[in-house]
């Protein structure tokens, strides 16, 4: 489970990566050579949605994500445990169910409809980037059975979230 975590942090920063250069072009490319791409400045917001959607099953196994630092870090082993593993069970697989059950529906809209830029020269198949959607989903259901599985082994004296990188494990 780490493994699917760590590859969409990686095809996150890759992503973060490309966007800053797309971003640089498009700024010489107005403001230097007055030129305009109306497919890279949308090449902009779909990579900036792939690196977002991407990062957040990442953060969630890194430890990453928002939560009350300052009363977690003092609290017991087995206290954490539970708040990772009540977190992950009630809260994170049901919002991600949720979330790929909406945008699987929003995605398959977008294909039967042929949906694609309404400018002219913009990025047609609008349904791949909403495709993102459903599958950040499916990554995060994942990152959160790792944190609970992790929660789980912290319970049973297995493991311990003492110099691990993230409640994961994922150093």
């Amino acid at each position: 489970m780490g493994a699917i975590s760590k590859a969409c942090g990686f095809l996150a920063s890759i992503a973060f990566i490309l966007m800053m250069l797309n971003v640089f072009y498009d700024v010489l490319a107005r403001y230097a050579f007055n030129e305009v791409s109306i497919g890279m400045q949308e090449m902009e917001w779909h990579l900036y949605a792939f690196v977002f959607l991407m990062a957040i099953p990442y953060a969630m196994r890194t430890d990453g994500h928002v939560r009350v630092d300052i009363l977690y870090s003092g609290w017991s082993e087995a206290r954490k445990a539970w708040v990772n593993l009540i977190g992950a069970l009630l809260f994170a697989l049901p919002i991600a169910a949720l979330i790929a059950w909406l945008g699987w529906s929003y995605m398959l809209d977008a294909y039967r409809m042929g949906e694609g830029s309404a400018d002219p020269g913009g990025l047609p198949y609008r349904f791949i980037i909403k495709g993102l959607i459903p599958a950040s989903s499916f990554f995060l259901a994942i990152s959160s059975l790792g944190m609970a599985t992790f929660a789980l082994r912290v319970l049973a004296r297995e493991s311990t979230y003492e110099g691990q990188t993230g409640a994961g494990g994922l150093a």
